[in-house]
């Protein structure tokens, strides 16, 4: 633990953590039964060797309803003793109501507010900064905030641009109040004029679907990778820089550094080009894929069971996505 310069953010820590991914494993050799690529292909350009798939009637909702239970019951709380839920995706369950609105009801928080956020794969660091905002300011003492996604049903299978990348699940946090705080600094941006570089055109009120979006596969996600690796491997540093510096801390007091987990490339630039060590540096994105929200829960949950992340370690969080969208958290590891 460091004394970092609490000015930014007060009151606020993560007090529980829960995931959740379904059983199915989808293999980069069974891609190369149906596609023209291979093992060797995706992975050496992607990092990504296998990916989880939901089961045909899991949706959105489903996955975090699971992460949520294993979050509360990390945290030793009750569904009652949460105030908000934020489910943060780019694949609910449907336009309206809110998947947050069905999992609040499956978990049996009634006593809880409910809403979706929307923005890209950062979704999940929105959540908690919107989250962190809540707890600080006194409405809300405790809030679920779950990054969720059923990406598998958004991909087109016969494009191996798109269906090698992402993977399902989901990750749930408890942020709660603290005395001391916990969640230091946030950095949140966007540039909109990228949005045509990664989006799901049709289905909404621009494109709402008919035959003609159908045949033109508009209905699954649509990414230009070369400009999303340029975007990403630049707002990363220059996002993470700023959260840094706003906290007073330098790349070394750094215990671990969770970026998105999007493409094992853009991850290694942005590590390099900040000064981080390979030990620094956390990824999973071997055996889940880009999982867009779920990711970086996904990834916390798997460094504290592996002693990579442990009570006071100072943690850097970074994400981009659809939007095109980016953020970076800095905060005190408190469980």
């Amino acid at each position: 633990m460091i004394g970092l310069r609490r000015g930014l953010v007060k009151g606020a820590r993560i007090a529980a953590l829960g995931v959740y991914v379904p059983e199915r494993v989808l293999t980069n050799d069974e891609l190369s039964r149906t596609l023209d690529t291979s093992d060797e292909w995706i992975a050496s350009r992607t990092g990504i060797r296998e990916r989880r798939i939901a089961r045909a009637d899991q949706a959105s909702s489903d996955l975090a309803v699971e992460a949520a239970r294993r979050a509360l019951a990390a945290g030793g709380l009750a569904a009652h003793d949460i105030d908000l839920v934020i489910v943060a995706t780019i694949t609910p369950d449907m336009f309206f109501p809110a998947t947050a609105s069905i999992v609040a009801d499956k978990i049996g928080a009634t006593r809880a507010g409910a809403f979706d956020l929307e923005a890209g794969c950062t979704g999940f660091i929105y959540g908690l900064a919107a989250a962190t905002a809540f707890v600080s300011a006194g409405i809300y003492h405790n809030i679920l905030v779950i990054g969720a996604e059923v990406l598998s049903r958004s991909l087109d299978w016969e494009d191996r641009r798109t269906c090698v990348l992402f993977g399902d699940g989901a990750g749930a946090v408890v942020v709660t109040a603290s005395d001391n705080g916990g969640i230091f600094s946030f950095d949140l941006g966007n540039d909109g004029s990228g949005a045509e570089h990664l989006s799901l055109p049709a289905g909404g009120s621009r494109l709402p679907a008919t035959h003609e979006t159908v045949d033109r596969h508009e209905h699954f996600m649509h990414m230009l990778g070369s400009e999303v690796y340029k975007f990403a491997t630049r707002v990363i540093v220059e996002s993470c820089e700023k959260v840094l510096a706003d906290a007073e801390v330098t790349v070394a007091d750094v215990d671990l550094f969770v970026p998105h987990q999007a493409n094992i490339r853009i991850i290694e630039a942005a590590a390099k080009r900040l000064g981080f060590k390979s030990d620094q540096v956390f990824h999973n994105l071997d055996h889940y894929g880009n999982t867009s929200c779920a990711s970086i829960p996904l990834c916390l949950a798997e460094a504290v069971a592996g002693g990579r992340l442990k009570k006071g370690d100072t943690l850097l969080m970074a994400g981009f996505g659809a939007g095109l969208t980016w953020g970076s958290c800095l905060t005190e590891w408190d469980l």
